[in-house]
């Protein structure tokens, strides 16, 4: 017999490699291989933080997957109301799960593939062009307002970090500001984690980090 669950508190999160757990367990000095071995989601910041709060977490979250591009051809805004990533008809039914508070934490892999006009998918979604700044701002608004539609009541969190899409200098925290701005919703907010000055994925520390701001954000900014 199971035991049951009695936690009330639902964090749902939506990310990519940094949120699955990419390279936590990588040695201290190893080469961040991308070996499962390696991948560790129960110490990413997003586990963590449920665990903090005793909250149920729900994760949804894929290496590589961007907004408006992937290394692969499917992007979130596709595939992250289906059960099966790769079926279309696979769809879920969010009634069954209805969080306090969502996290997006997206578009690392955008930045990179947006300069990338020799890539595949470069090629499939953008064509010849680099998207305009009016494009990646719209598409960034146009997947908030579609996970707020599912979840009117939830306060939903559009993080960025902290790999070097949050660097110094970098225009991708700014698109983000200016979806949100779009919005105007009192509940949706913005949160960026800093450019952690390291190449490769997050390592344990650097997600407890992670875990610490956001915990901060949410006592600071959300009642639940």
């Amino acid at each position: 017999m199971k035991n049951p669950d009695h936690r009330t508190r639902k964090i749902e999160f939506y990310g990519n490699s940094i949120t699955a757990g990419h390279g936590v367990d990588v040695p201290e000095g190893g080469r961040d291989s991308g070996m499962p071995e390696d991948f560790n989601n129960y110490y990413t910041y997003a586990a963590l933080t449920a665990r903090h709060y005793n909250a149920k977490p729900f994760i949804i979250a894929r290496s590589g997957i961007g907004i408006t591009v992937s290394w692969f051809p499917e992007i979130m805004p596709e595939t992250y109301d289906r059960t099966a990533p790769l079926d279309p008809l696979s769809k879920w039914d969010f009634t069954k799960y209805t969080p306090d508070i969502v996290v997006i934490n997206l578009f690392q892999n955008d930045s990179w593939i947006v300069n990338r006009p020799e890539h595949e998918q470069f090629k499939r979604r953008f064509g010849t062009e680099k998207p305009s700044e009016t494009f990646i701002i719209q598409s960034y608004a146009d997947f908030v307002r579609s996970v707020r539609s599912k979840y009117p009541s939830a306060s939903i969190i559009c993080a960025l970090g902290n790999m070097d899409a949050t660097r110094f200098g970098s225009e991708w925290p700014g698109y983000i500001q200016k979806a949100v701005n779009q919005l105007n919703d009192k509940k949706i907010y913005t949160l960026v984690f800093p450019y952690k000055e390291r190449g490769n994925h997050p390592n344990r520390k650097e997600q407890e980090a992670m875990s610490k701001q956001l915990i901060e954000f949410i006592d600071r900014n959300i009642k639940w």
